[in-house]
C-alpha cells in the first residue's frame, strides 16, 4: 500500500473539514434514531420499528434522495416482515451502481439496571456516544447518508440505499425482499456497513464471516420423573445424561471435539491476549480455550456453545430425577464449511456420544452460511485504499466471528456483485450488550472513508482501482 493510502490526503482533509461543518447536525440525527426502540422481535411493540423506518426514510429525503419507499416482504411463515427503506439515485451513463446496506432495528436492552445511561437516549461522554443502536447499526445508516451529503451531486456512481428492519431478528423476510425488489436493489458493489474495525483508529475490511447454525435437542432416560431418594444412584436421570453429553462436545483444552467440522488455525493478524481478555471481560484466572492463533479461534475455527438448557430453576427445584431435558446449541460455522455439514456432524456426535443409552431426539434448526471474500477482486483494493486514506493509517483485512447470513442470499441473487463488509464498531463498542457505544473519532473517519470509496468507485480519483 502506498504512502498516499496510509496518510491523510489533501482530498481527505477537505472532506474532514466539510464534515466539521455538519457534524453536530449528524450527531443530532443519530440521536433521533437511537431514541426509537426499534426491536424487531415479535415480543416487542412493532410500531416502533415502523416509526424507525419512517425516520430513516425522512433522513434519506433530507440527504437528497427523491425516490424513497418503505417496503416489506414476507417471512417463510407467510407473515409480513419488518419495514425496510429503499432509496435510489440513478447512475450516470456507463457508471456502476453501489448499494449501501445497513439496518435500523436493534437488539433488546437486556437488564436495564446494567446500563449506566438510558439505553434509548444517545448520551455523549468523552469520545463515545452511548445508547442501543448507537454503533449497531444506526451509525452505519448515518455513515452512508453523511458520506453522500459530503459528496453532494458529484457522485459519479448510482446509489441504492437499502436499510433493513429485522437484521437482529435473523432477517426472516430478507430473501423474499431481495427477490421481490430485485430490480430496485441490483448493483455492482454492495457496501454492508455492519461490521467493525481492528482497533480504535485502525480501519478494517471484513473479508470472512463465520456462518451460524442452531440446533435444539432433547435427552430422555425415563418416561416420567421419579423421587431422587428412591432411585438416585441406580437410575440415570436426564440431567446426568445431558451434562455428560454436553461435556463431550469439547476437549480438555476447550477445543471443539466434534469430528467433521471444518476450520483453520492461522490468521494474517492476531489479537494481543491482554487486549482480548480486557475487551471480553473474562475474569482474572480464567483460561482461554482452544488452540491455534487467537484470531483463528474467533474467525476461522468452529465454535459450539450451549445457549439454552431447560432445567428447573434452583428456587423451584425438588428432589426429583429429571426424565427429559431440552437444550439448544449455537454452532459457529467456519468459512469453507456449510451449515448443513455442521448440523449433520453435531447430530452424529450427539447420537454417538449419548451416555447410558439415553435417547436423543432433534428439534428445530437454524442455518446461515459462512462467507469469504474474493480478495483478488480489485474492488477490495479500492476499499482498502479508501479506508487507509480516510483513517490516515493502513487498513487491515480481518475476519468476523459473528455471522451475517444474508450475505449468502445477496451473492445468490446478485452473483456478479462485489461485497464489501465495513463498519464503525471498535472492540469496546459492546454491541448487543449493556452500555453499547460508538467511538466518535472512528465514526467521523468512517464517513470520510466511505465518501472516498464512492469517489474511487466512480472513477473520480486517480488512485486505487475502479469497478
Amino acid at each position: 500500500m502506498t504512502q498516499a493510502h496510509t496518510a491523510r490526503s489533501e482530498r481527505a482533509t477537505t472532506l474532514h473539514s466539510a464534515l466539521d461543518a455538519v457534524f453536530e447536525e449528524v450527531k443530532g440525527d443519530l440521536a433521533s434514531l437511537v431514541a426509537i426502540p426499534s426491536i424487531a422481535w415479535p415480543a416487542f411493540d412493532q410500531s416502533h420499528v415502523r416509526a424507525s423506518a419512517e425516520a430513516v426514510a425522512a433522513l434519506a429525503r433530507k440527504a437528497g434522495f427523491e425516490e424513497v419507499d418503505v417496503l416489506t416482504a414476507q417471512k417463510p411463515d407467510g407473515e409480513p416482515g419488518s419495514p425496510a427503506v429503499v432509496a435510489a439515485r440513478p447512475a450516470p451513463e456507463g457508471a456502476p451502481t453501489v448499494v449501501l446496506y445497513a439496518h435500523h432495528d436493534v437488539q433488546p436492552t437486556g437488564e436495564e439496571s446494567l446500563w449506566n445511561t438510558p439505553p434509548f437516549e444517545a448520551t455523549e461522554s468523552g469520545d463515545r456516544i452511548f445508547g442501543r443502536g448507537a454503533a449497531d447499526d444506526k451509525a452505519g445508516i448515518m455513515v452512508h447518508l453523511t458520506a453522500l451529503r459530503l459528496l453532494g451531486e458529484d457522485l459519479g456512481v448510482g446509489v441504492v440505499l437499502f436499510v433493513e428492519g429485522e437484521e437482529e431478528a435473523g432477517s426472516p423476510s430478507f430473501r423474499d425482499f431481495i427477490l421481490r425488489h430485485r430490480d430496485r436493489l441490483a448493483g455492482d458493489v454492495f457496501v454492508v456497513a455492519d461490521s467493525g474495525n481492528w482497533a480504535a483508529g485502525t480501519p478494517a475490511l471484513t473479508t470472512s464471516l463465520r456462518g451460524m447454525a442452531a440446533l435444539e435437542f432433547t435427552v430422555s432416560t425415563l418416561d416420567h420423573a421419579v423421587h431422587s431418594g428412591m432411585y438416585g444412584g441406580v437410575v440415570p436421570d436426564a440431567a446426568l445424561a445431558m451434562t455428560r453429553l454436553l461435556a463431550s462436545l469439547h476437549g480438555e483444552d476447550g477445543s471443539v471435539a466434534v469430528e467433521g467440522l471444518v476450520g483453520e488455525t492461522a490468521a494474517h493478524v492476531d489479537y494481543e491476549e491482554a487486549a482480548l481478555r480486557a475487551d471480553s471481560g473474562i475474569l482474572d484466572g480464567v483460561e482461554l480455550i482452544g488452540t491455534g492463533t487467537l484470531a483463528s479461534r474467533v474467525w476461522s475455527q468452529p465454535a459450539v456453545t450451549v445457549i439454552g438448557l431447560d432445567l428447573p430453576h434452583v428456587d423451584v427445584s425438588s428432589n426429583t430425577l429429571q426424565h427429559s431435558l431440552r437444550a439448544k446449541l449455537s454452532i459457529r460455522v467456519a468459512p469453507g464449511d456449510t451449515p448443513e455439514n455442521a448440523l449433520a456432524a453435531v447430530k452424529r456426535h450427539l447420537t454417538d456420544h449419548a451416555p447410558f443409552g439415553a435417547r436423543v431426539e432433534f428439534g428445530e434448526e437454524e442455518a446461515g452460511s459462512p462467507w469469504r471474500a474474493d480478495t483478488a477482486d480489485p474492488v477490495v483494493d479500492t476499499a482498502m485504499a479508501a479506508l487507509g486514506e480516510g483513517f490516515g493509517t493502513e487498513a487491515v483485512q480481518v475476519g468476523l466471528g459473528g455471522s451475517i447470513p444474508f450475505i449468502a442470499d445477496l451473492l445468490e441473487v446478485f452473483p456478479q456483485a462485489s461485497i464489501l463488509v465495513t463498519g464503525v464498531e471498535d472492540p469496546d463498542a459492546r454491541a448487543h450488550s449493556a452500555n453499547e457505544s460508538l467511538y466518535v473519532p472512528d465514526f467521523r473517519r468512517a464517513i470520510v472513508a466511505e465518501a472516498l470509496l464512492l469517489e474511487r468507485l466512480g472513477g473520480r480519483s486517480a488512485e486505487g482501482a475502479g469497478v
